[in-house]
């Protein structure tokens, strides 16, 4: 069985989904406090799943 590929979500998808203001949001990656994302060719920036949940996990940890 394939493995499933890691989804990649948009910072819109990643703001929404833990539940900060977008402006939180950049300062973390800023101070590089949030999940490490990844920057395309056009400019476009994605995290991926795997990194969100194991940056959840880092936060929860540190709590």
């Amino acid at each position: 069985m394939a493995k499933p590929r890691d989804e990649m979500l948009t910072i819109p998808e990643v703001i929404e989904e833990i539940g900060v203001p977008r402006a939180t949001f950049y300062r973390w990656r800023q101070l590089r406090k949030g999940p490490k994302s990844i920057k395309l060719p056009n400019g476009s920036v994605r995290i991926r799943r795997s990194e969100l949940e194991r940056w959840i996990e880092t936060q929860e940890e540190a709590a």
